[in-house]
């Protein structure tokens, strides 16, 4: 393990791919004790009667060291014997489950209908994975991101897997949300006087963190806190990097940039790390009280994840 000057505890907020990348520059600079990381889950659904976590088993995967680096999501070393199958019986085939990937899920959902919490399940998958940073659900409780689009309100499943993303989309709602509690260990964190920061990955701001953020008490929580809250940009000059976040921000008429994301977080944040290419947006950002941290921002390899991390962390020191 590589080592950093450590401000005290870190809470990571992650959705999938991007997220799943940092945090695992994160865990090769902080023991498992200083480092937790909360999963959005609102992208959650069921699926052949099966309860399907996709950004939770990305993380999971990815801090085990077993994720599909190309795809960026799944096993490496997947076959596909099952969706064969289910083609072959004309079945909805239009989410790829892998053929080990579908252990995980039966797994879950059997323990979710035996009585176990998500939290709980997540735990077990992870201690059987070898994975020994702590990886939570941000909620027990169901939340659902459905988007509003031309063609009518889409599952995020659908929206994003089925249709593609082409929809145009037009707002989002998250079912469940304002009965939603949120994990109580990472209530416990945010009350705790040894949190050195909240760190928001480079997650789609829309479906991946505002889930989180929507659920009660979290936003309140982090704005009241003394813990400094850190962005990173999933925006580099002008696009983003992996899935349809610059295609919502365009639809959304907003700038497809690091100030609209700084922006979209506002007053929640005490700093935000974008990538040199758009350094022109600094002096903007900072207008809006928001600190700026200009380092590389695209992680190809693992070094890079692990280059952006220790940046990351030595810019939450200098928050404190």
């Amino acid at each position: 393990m590589n080592t950093v000057a450590c401000p005290k505890k870190i809470v990571a907020l992650s959705g999938g791919v991007g997220g799943a990348k940092l945090a695992l520059g994160l865990s090769h600079l902080l023991r498992p004790d200083e480092l937790t990381v909360i999963v959005n889950t609102a992208d959650d659904f069921d699926h052949f009667g099966l309860r399907i976590s996709p950004d939770l088993d990305t993380v999971m995967y990815t801090l085990a060291g077993i994720n599909d680096m190309e795809r960026g999501w799944g096993l490496a070393g997947e076959t596909w014997g099952l969706m064969g199958a289910l083609e072959q019986y004309a079945a909805e085939s239009w989410f790829r489950l892998g053929d080990r990937d579908i252990a995980t899920h039966l797994v879950r959902s059997q323990r979710l209908r035996d009585g176990e919490s998500l939290s709980q399940v997540t735990a077990h998958l992870c201690r059987s994975l070898g994975v020994v940073h702590p990886v939570w659900p941000m909620s027990d409780d169901p939340v659902r991101t459905m988007v509003n689009t031309d063609r009518g309100i889409l599952p995020f499943q659908q929206y994003f897997v089925r249709e593609r993303c082409n929809p145009k989309v037009t707002g989002f709602q998250f079912e469940g949300i304002d009965a939603a509690r949120p994990n109580s260990i990472f209530v416990d964190l945010l009350r705790d006087t040894t949190l050195g920061a909240i760190v928001i990955c480079p997650s789609n701001p829309f479906v991946s963190v505002s889930p989180i953020l929507g659920l009660r008490d979290v936003r309140t929580g982090m704005v009241g806190g003394n813990a400094p809250v850190i962005a990173v940009s999933p925006i580099v000059a002008g696009a983003a990097l992996k899935g349809p976040t610059g295609k919502m921000m365009r639809e959304l008429n907003m700038p497809v940039s690091a100030f609209a994301v700084a922006a979209h977080y506002g007053n929640l944040l005490s700093g935000i790390v974008i990538d040199p290419s758009d350094a022109d947006e600094a002096e903007a950002i900072r207008a809006l009280g928001i600190e700026v941290q200009m380092v590389p921002t695209i992680m190809n390899t693992l070094q890079d994840r692990i280059d952006l991390a220790k940046s990351v962390l030595t810019f939450a020191g200098c928050l404190q």
